[in-house]
């Protein structure tokens, strides 16, 4: 019998996507876990892996195809010598072949900062409680221990599949929805100039942000913390490690403030939290994303449990991270998540700036260049190596006081930084 293969949800926030290119022909065979397609999705360009084996009876939806809906049908699967039908099975066939993700993306390029969505709750089981699921995902919730009563399906006749297990275990709480911006009109351009179409990344990103800024009450705390003390710290450090071998680091100045802010959410865990309609959630954990550029927009890895590593670690963790976001070689999981931002812009020079909170998450730290400043030391004027870090928080969860508190604790680790390696 043949069935739909569909346009399947890659992250949890996707509600529609890019179907980049097709990596199987018509009338080739199909194995479960062949990659058979590239879609852009809001997250990365990612590879799909087909769920069924069959042959790839007809294409429905051509390579370059942007805007196409979640479980819309792409292709229709056909067991081995069977004709392929004139129309398009209905999307309830009792056993349908949606798309699963693979585990690497092929191309990571992401919104800010973007967490994902909660995983979705279950609707009423079709019967006597009965919870429709492929092996696969089956499989993957037993390992993970995912409760299948609590996932909704997004394939066929409501059927979970793979996506839906490995989002119910990347959704770390639930974020209220945020409502859709009102489009607004393309205004007239009579001057000369070129239209550069935009991404579906592009267009995720601009969709993103204007939801975080218009939904979260956003306010801003500034301080000036002095580096002396890191930078010396810094370098008695990268003197002190291996010329090579696997003990061999070399700490940057953002791989100690990664640090920093792991340290003192641990003083001041209230920060480390999310806003829900019901309940403020604090995490147990501290999980550090960290802002990286690439070619079409940033992408967001996260240094899990960072409180509990050493520089070395978190040292060699980032710049494997971020060498893997900029080549597209990272995983979802890799990615998706985090309890606390960070966007560290002191590279370019920026003498000071706020940044827009990544939600679900209730703050970011905008962190901007060290530069020789004149400071009053008792009575006498000194040099310093001073930056400017800002704090954007979501009113909701965090007050003026409190985002103050935190601010002050993280100048205190930096300052006095011997916290950092004990």
């Amino acid at each position: 019998m043949s069935v739909n293969i569909l346009m399947p949800a890659l992250s949890p926030t996707m509600t529609e996507g890019k179907l980049a290119r097709w990596l199987k022909k018509e009338g080739e065979a199909i194995a479960s876990g062949d990659v058979i397609a590239e879609i852009e999705t809001d997250k990365a360009t990612m590879e799909v892996e087909a769920v069924d084996e069959g042959t790839l009876g007809r294409i429905l939806v051509e390579a370059g195809t942007e805007g196409v809906k979640v479980n819309a049908p792409i292709a229709i699967l056909v067991a081995e010598g069977e004709a392929v039908p004139d129309a398009v099975p209905t999307a309830g066939a009792p056993e349908a072949a949606p798309a699963a993700p693979a585990a690497t993306p092929a191309v990571a390029s992401a919104p800010p900062a973007a967490a994902p969505a909660p995983a979705p709750v279950a609707e009423a089981a079709p019967k006597a409680g009965r919870v429709f699921a492929s092996p696969l995902a089956r499989r993957i919730a037993a390992q993970k221990g995912v409760d299948l009563g609590a996932v909704k399906g997004s394939g066929p006749n409501g059927r979970i599949v793979r996506r839906d297990v490995e989002a119910a275990v990347a959704a770390p709480v639930a974020a209220p929805a945020a409502p859709k911006a009102t489009p607004q009109p393309t205004p007239a351009i009579d001057v000369p100039h070129t239209a550069v179409p935009n991404s579906s990344v592009r267009k995720v990103i601009a969709r993103r942000l204007t939801e975080a800024k218009s939904t979260i009450p956003h306010f801003y705390v500034a301080m000036d913390v002095e580096l002396d003390a890191l930078l010396a710290l810094r370098a008695q450090l990268n003197a002190s490690s291996p010329a090579e071998g696997p003990g061999a680091f070399k700490l940057s100045v953002n791989d100690l403030l990664i640090k920093a802010v792991a340290v003192t959410l641990r003083r001041v865990p209230k920060v480390n939290a999310s806003y829900t309609e019901d309940a403020t959630i604090l995490y147990d954990d501290v999980d550090v994303s960290v802002a990286v550029s690439v070619p079409d927009g940033l992408i967001t890895p996260i240094i899990r449990n960072a409180d509990r590593k050493s520089l070395s670690q978190i040292s060699n963790e980032a710049k494997e991270l971020i060498a893997r976001a900029r080549a597209g070689k990272l995983k979802p999981q890799e990615f998706q998540g985090g309890s606390f931002s960070i966007s560290n812009m002191g590279m370019y020079g920026v003498k000071e700036f706020s940044a827009i909170i990544n939600p679900p998450q209730a703050a970011i730290l905008a962190i901007a260049a060290g530069e020789k400043r004149a400071v009053v030391k008792g009575d006498a004027l000194a040099i310093a190596t001073v930056m400017t870090v800002t704090l954007s928080v979501d009113h909701r969860v965090v007050d003026g006081a409190l985002a103050a508190e935190w601010v002050a604790a993280f100048r205190s680790v930096v300052e006095s930084p011997l916290s950092l390696v004990v």
